[in-house]
């Protein structure tokens, strides 16, 4: 008595790869599992910080330090921190470093990726070149501060902006892109009499907006988050941005005190550290929502052509 196999039936050749093809009812409930159990360990040291920045002394008394789930928050550690003082002036000074960095960045970027993109630039395989070879090989923390100081912008403010202003990651994102847009559009903005600046600012412009958007975050998200170069570069304390001011006070505890706040009352310690954390936290987080529907299509620039 002789078994016989069932014959497996080959599969088609124009045929959808097997990881491609739609999960079963296991594959959905386990897919399910897992966001859910990455939102909750992304989603609960939020709202822990938020619950505690809202939170009373009597809470954060009994709850021993964090508190989850406020029963009466109050505003009164925000309003403390943002009626003047240390916070409120690093607040400030991120804002505008943020600001202005990023828009220079911006700036020079473009120029700078749209001019190596160009064919026939003189010198722009050893410009590439010297950019790539910066991307491979940074300068290191003792030449930086050496360039910093014999410049003379120590304890300024362009301390912070002009050592990092172009990324060479962006600016190779930037020119990937710049190099795909159609040779075709570009000659016949030669033959209406157009210019480089009105080709850069009426053509190549509006057709980047999507990585224009990502690597204008990517320069806003490193600027904000900034610490090291401010305690590098910086002296004087009252031009600290809000992330040197986070690490001093609530990373390495130092506690805040009712004159450096220009208060007379002061709100539970731990509620003003979390309040803090929370304001270093919101605004970048707040772009992200804006800026999500480009965030795919401008990092993936330049990986795929044709």
């Amino acid at each position: 008595m002789t078994l016989s196999l069932p014959l497996l039936k080959p599969r088609p050749a124009d045929a959808r790869p097997v990881w491609e093809e739609p999960p079963g009812a296991v594959g959905k409930v386990a897919k399910a599992v897992v966001v859910a159990v990455v939102c909750a360990v992304m989603i609960l040291p939020f709202l822990t910080v938020l619950s505690t920045s809202l939170a009373s002394r009597e809470q954060i008394t009994e709850a021993g330090g964090f508190v989850l789930f406020p029963t009466d928050p109050t505003l009164q550690a925000y309003t403390t921190i943002l009626s003047g003082g240390v916070v409120t002036r690093a607040v400030l000074v991120s804002v505008g470093v943020t600001v202005v960095g990023t828009t220079l960045s911006l700036a020079t970027t473009i120029a700078f990726a749209y001019a190596l993109s160009k064919r026939g630039v003189p010198g722009a395989k050893a410009i590439l070149m010297m950019v790539l070879f910066t991307l491979l090989f940074a300068p290191g923390m003792i030449p930086m501060y050496v360039l910093v100081k014999e410049l003379g912008l120590l304890d300024s403010y362009w301390a912070l902006i002009l050592p990092g202003m172009i990324s060479a990651f962006n600016l190779v994102v930037l020119r990937a892109f710049y190099m795909n847009i159609p040779e075709e559009l570009y000659q016949a903005a030669r033959i209406d009499g157009a210019g480089d600046w009105r080709i850069l600012t009426r053509i190549v412009l509006p057709l980047s907006k999507g990585v224009t958007a990502v690597v204008g975050l990517f320069y806003a998200v490193t600027y904000w988050n900034a610490f090291f170069n401010a305690m590098l570069y910086l002296n004087d304390s009252g031009k600290w941005p809000i992330q040197v001011v986070l690490r001093t006070y609530v990373v390495q505890n130092k506690q805040l005190t009712a004159d450096q706040l220009g208060l007379q009352h002061m709100p539970p310690q731990q509620s003003i550290a979390m309040a803090v954390v929370m304001l270093a936290l919101v605004p970048i987080l707040l772009l992200f929502p804006f800026l999500q529907k480009y965030f795919t299509k401008g990092v993936l620039t330049g990986a795929v052509k044709g």
